[in-house]
């Protein structure tokens, strides 16, 4: 994405008054305490056992992991996830 592009975007989000995660497609993660996360923006899973999930992102990967995960609710673009979270990181591409 070109530097214009990005400061017409961020200069859109300013004027229109819309949240950047909808206008640049950036994941909006939600975790409630260490048992409950919330995603938005993402692109589909890679992986999903029991102890790790990982989600493809517009630039990378999110990987979490933890105990006892389970997908509780799954849409195009939204997962909510339980079970005892342990890390959270980003990958990059």
């Amino acid at each position: 994405m070109g530097k214009w592009s990005r400061r017409l975007q961020r200069f859109t989000t300013d004027i229109l008054n819309i949240p950047e995660d909808a206008i640049l497609n950036l994941p909006r993660i939600t975790v409630i305490g260490t048992y409950q996360a919330y995603i938005e923006n993402h692109h589909g899973v890679l992986i999903f056992n029991d102890d790790e999930l990982r989600l493809l992102l517009k630039n990378g990967q999110l990987r979490i992991a933890g105990k006892n995960l389970s997908i509780r609710t799954i849409y195009k673009e939204e997962l909510f996830l339980e079970g005892e979270i342990t890390a959270m990181e980003f990958l990059s591409i």
